[in-house]
């Protein structure tokens, strides 16, 4: 029966785990420990009454229902907080085949997401178990050798193979990598990570932000914080990803600079990264925007038409299919903005080429790739449209929504309400509401009369038309 019991609790953590979420999961309800069953009541234990009762209260029934799925004969669940000499369950053991044990180096950093582990355990086992679950996994695919570098990321670059090389580097500490979406920051900081793991002997730990927040709150609830503040006081060379997400998250911030003073009196390396320079992360307290500005700050810049080329001809080249170059060119040309989703479409277009045997060509590239396309067609904002024709007619931007009705007004503000509705999908009434809150029925009203005079008046036709295409650009 006891085979029985762990086999079904697997499934059920499995199930619950997928239902919640990885994050959620590790936060709730990886502590809990199986327990003895009595007729038709099962006993699971957590460490700590406030797990209990928030167990209890948001997953109870649903742990119930899934007991009774997997075993029928089981109908309620009870939920304890475990003594210290409670067994532990042989279901709390890691899924990873180990990564969560003891025997585990404290310097991997590839450790994989834990299993379900005992609270139970010494003190020994919960500083190991900490310190793998603090650990996220790199990147095997982010290398220097695969960073493409150009003028936007070569001074990042740079900066990042001076810290790999020299930890702790006067000047390079701490790190700080910033810029936007998709530029390759998250590549370069594990990049990082796997030059310091292929040397070996240093000490690595790799988080986002965010996981660095849910696991210092975890901390606390499972009083734990001593082990979590002991290990990543302990690491050579700590790297937080994304640092923006602290902002307005005061305790977690108050942690964060404790940290990185300890870590930079201790003489180990602070890599971190972010949307903004350390200066505009106004959200910040000013002790740790101070902080971060102290050492090396490189930004990564939007990427060049000539940078993205080489981006999607390395990673074509690396595929083994032909893509040609009018296709590559097409694309640099379409997506502009972020190299991750350009490299997704060179997927999606080589995925498509080898699952059908086709040649990729720029038609079918068009097709494979419409909702990608047009995503990143030009999108025209009231605002702009606003802006433009007040320019154009030399009238201010308030008269847009003022009740003025005089003609060298009116028919300015006609014609932009008409481009409104003919190069944005905003309602009648949204219009409205953009030209000093009127009514649906006056946007309508000013389109048929634009186009009216646009059939009559030929100069008035090409002044629109100019201003469609001055916006369309």
């Amino acid at each position: 029966m006891s085979g029985l019991l762990t086999e079904a609790w697997d499934r059920i953590s499995d199930r619950m785990r997928a239902e919640v979420g990885d994050v959620e999961y590790r936060t709730w309800l990886q502590q809990i420990v199986l327990g003895p069953v009595d007729g038709d009541e099962v006993t699971l234990m957590l460490p700590t009454r406030f797990l209990r009762d928030w167990v209890r209260s948001q997953y109870g029934d649903r742990l119930s229902a899934l007991w009774n799925q997997e075993i029928p004969a089981i109908r309620r669940v009870e939920l304890q907080v475990m003594r210290a000499s409670d067994a532990v369950s042989p279901s709390a053991g890691p899924v990873n085949g180990g990564a969560d044990t003891p025997s585990a180096p404290p310097e991997a950093v590839h450790a994989a997401p834990p299993g379900r582990s005992s609270p139970a355990s010494a003190p020994a086992d919960r500083v190991s178990d900490t310190r793998a679950d603090l650990i996220a996994p790199l990147d095997q695919r982010f290398t220097f050798d695969t960073f493409i570098v150009g003028k936007p990321n070569e001074f990042a670059y740079a900066c990042a193979r001076r810290v790999a090389e020299k930890p702790s580097s006067v000047g390079f500490n701490p790190l700080f990598l910033y810029g936007g979406v998709g530029l390759g920051k998250t590549h370069l900081m594990h990049s990082i990570g796997a030059e310091l793991s292929r040397r070996g002997g240093i000490s690595v730990a790799y988080m986002s932000a965010e996981k660095f927040m849910y696991r210092f709150i975890a901390a606390i609830r499972s009083q734990s914080t001593v082990e979590f503040k002991d290990h990543l006081r302990s690491v050579d060379v700590l790297m937080i990803d994304d640092l923006q997400f602290l902002i307005g998250k005061d305790n977690t911030q108050e942690e964060f600079f404790h940290t990185f003073n300890a870590l930079v009196d201790a003489g180990r390396q602070i890599i971190v990264s972010a949307d903004k320079s350390p200066s505009d992360l106004s959200g910040l307290e000013d002790r740790l925007r101070t902080r971060l500005g102290c050492g090396m700050v490189a930004d990564i810049h939007a990427t060049t038409f000539e940078l993205r080329i080489s981006i999607l001809e390395a990673k074509a080249a690396a595929s083994g299919v032909v893509v040609p170059g009018k296709v590559l060119e097409f694309l640099a040309h379409k997506i502009t903005t972020n190299v991750r989703e350009l490299e997704g479409a060179l997927n999606r277009l080589i995925a498509h080429a080898n699952l059908f045997g086709r040649p990729i060509t720029l038609e079918s590239t068009q097709d494979v790739l419409h909702d990608i396309l047009k995503a990143h067609d030009r999108r025209v904002t009231i605002e702009e449209i606003q802006r433009k024709v007040s320019e154009h007619w030399n009238i201010r931007l308030t008269d847009m929504s003022s009740a003025r009705r005089a003609r060298a007004v009116a028919r300015p503000r006609q014609v932009a309400m008409y481009l409104a509705k003919q190069l944005t999908s905003r309602s009648l009434p949204e219009i409205g509401r953009k030209f000093g809150n009127r009514d649906h029925t006056t946007v309508m009203h000013a389109v048929s009369r634009v186009q009216e005079l646009m059939e009559r008046d030929t100069a008035f036709a090409e002044d629109v038309e100019l201003l469609r295409r001055m916006l369309e650009s």
